[in-house]
């Protein structure tokens, strides 16, 4: 069951980074992705890897122990329960880009293949989002009025 889960986790996030990525602005991708519910069936997931065994992770992610963590992140349950959530909060993250970056109006040229680039390392992604937000995208409070 766990394999099977974990293969399910990227299949269940895959559809809306492929509408945020190739189908940035139809209106369809716009409708779905407002909502924050698209990241929850990959946390789902993770619940269903956690909760069974929830003493076990808690320890281990409270006890701020490198070997703790690694224990448990070496287990198929726990590689599975970590992948679900970097799949789930990768997600999320990516949501939050395309969102972001439409009400910037930073193309999306440049926002898809950054978005493609969070799916596999979101922490980069962001970093290289918040770069470029800084640099090309003036604050939304402070683009002035059309006349």
């Amino acid at each position: 069951m766990t394999s099977r889960l974990f293969d399910l986790t990227f299949l269940v996030a895959a559809p809306f980074w492929a509408l945020m990525i190739l189908a940035p602005r139809w209106r369809i991708t716009q409708t779905i992705v407002a909502s924050p519910l698209i990241c929850v069936p990959p946390l789902l997931i993770y619940a269903i890897l956690v909760l069974p065994d929830f003493a076990t992770v808690w320890s281990a992610v409270t006890s701020l122990n490198l070997p703790a963590v690694q224990a448990l992140l070496g287990t198929s349950a726990g590689a599975a329960a970590g992948w679900a959530h970097f799949i789930g909060f990768d997600l999320f993250l990516g949501r939050w880009i395309y969102l972001d970056s439409r009400t910037r109006a930073i193309h999306p040229l440049l926002i898809s293949p950054l978005l493609v680039f969070t799916i596999l390392l979101a922490p980069l992604g962001v970093l290289i989002y918040l770069l470029i937000r800084s640099v090309r995208a003036p604050r939304p409070d402070r683009v002035p009025a059309e006349a």
